[in-house]
This record gives structure tokens, sequence and C-alpha cells, in this order.
């Protein structure tokens, strides 16, 4: 915890101390420390409310989105079978979105002061505290920023029509992302394959933190090689 002589306070607001740590950061933020309660980010209570998010306002806020967007591609003339089609598609790009995102940029390196801060903003916070629930999902004013863009790329890639269908596969696999992270951490499965899937993304959080990235999915693991050893396939001889 220590860099240059500097040691964070836990008892402080965190996200400007961070970036003192420097080269010492990444070892740092992948010590985690597994208590419910989240530490404080910010002084302001304006921004600290910001940071907080409970998992249940996705679903409120983007399945109406998802709903608009669907029905928008029946509107203007789509056939049902063809918009299915493109809410599977939809959903598959943003599988891979979110594999990209959280390899690439995630968990980047980083060792300059605001590097760290903006890292810890990002991502590393999870990684210290991962058991803090109100940080596990996306702020919907980020989602909100960051859709538009979604939107104009599949607009360059797609017809006026497809593209709203398009659009509300990704946001649904979007949705289905971050209520699935949330209760990988705080969920209780009962049945294998979710038991798998917890596994499977804990082992991430407290072995090997540089594979495994998928959460809805080891699908693109599989695809780029990033298995954690335990999940790759046992050659026979």
């Amino acid at each position: 915890m220590v860099a240059q002589g500097f040691t964070v306070d836990l008892d402080k607001p965190l996200v400007f101390q961070v970036g003192h740590l420097g080269e010492s950061y990444q070892e740092w933020v992948h010590q985690p420390i597994v208590s419910r309660e989240g530490p404080r980010f910010f002084a302001s209570e304006f921004w600290e409310f910001l940071t907080r998010t409970v998992w249940w306002a996705i679903p409120l806020i983007w399945l109406p989105v998802v709903l608009w967007s669907i029905s928008k591609s029946i509107r203007m003339g789509l056939a049902l079978p063809k918009v299915a089609l493109l809410i599977a598609v939809g959903i598959l790009v943003w599988t891979l979105l979110e594999y990209t995102l959280h390899r690439f940029l995630f968990h980047i390196e980083t060792k300059s002061y605001w590097g760290n801060t903006m890292h810890y903003l990002l991502h590393g916070c999870h990684h210290k505290h991962p058991m803090d629930g109100l940080r596990l999902v996306f702020p919907p004013a980020g989602t909100a920023i960051l859709s538009v863009g979604f939107w104009k790329l599949l607009g360059l890639a797609s017809t006026p029509a497809a593209t709203p269908a398009l659009f509300g596969g990704g946001m649904l696999g979007y949705v289905m992302y971050d209520v699935t992270h949330y209760y990988l951490h705080h969920g209780h499965p009962s049945t294998e394959m979710p038991r798998q899937l917890k596994r499977y993304h804990m082992n991430h959080h407290f072995r090997i933190q540089d594979k495994g990235f998928g959460i809805t999915s080891s699908l693109w693991d599989r695809v780029f090689g990033t298995l954690p050893p335990s999940e790759a396939p046992q050659n026979k001889r």
C-alpha cells in the first residue's frame, strides 16, 4: 500500500488518494478487501451520490428502452423472425463488447496519478472492494452517454429499420450483464449452471485476475485464449 512513503487511508475518501500510489497501484488494487460496506469515494455528497446505483435501477430504466427499440423496428415493417434474429445478433455483439471492454480497458495497467485515479473510478474500485453492492452496476448517466455512440455505430453498419432492433438486443445484453454481475457477487445459486458461472467470476477476482474476462459466459475467453488454467480444455494423450 506504500509508494514513495505514501499510504492510502481507507477511512478517508479514496479517489484522489489512489493516484499517489504510482507504480504500486496495480498491486494495491488487486488485493481485495472483502466487505459488504463500500468505501467513500468523494468528500462531496453530490459526487458521492453519483457513484452509487442500486442494481434494480438497471432493468427499471433500460428495459423500457429495449422494448421501445424493438417495437420501432416492427413498426418500420420488419417481420418478427428477422427482428428476433437481430435481437440475438445484438446480444452477441454486446457479449463481445463486454469481453473487450473488460479485458482491454478495465484491466489496463496504469501508474500515473490521473491514470490510477481514472482506472480506480472505472474498475479498480470493484476489484479492491468486490462486495460493494452499490458500485457493481454502471451508473445510468454513463450508460446513457455511451448508448448514443452505440446507436450511431450500429446505424453505420445496418439499415434504418434494423438499427433499433440491433440496439434493443445490445441493450438487453447489457441489462443481462449488469444484473448477472450483481447476482454473481451477492446471489446464492442453487443450480449447477449459475454456480459454475459464479465460481468462474470469483476465480477472476481472487485467483487469476488477468484471465476469465467474460461475465455472462466464457464464450469469448474460449475464442481468444484467456480461459483460466483450471477452465482450459485438457489435452488428451
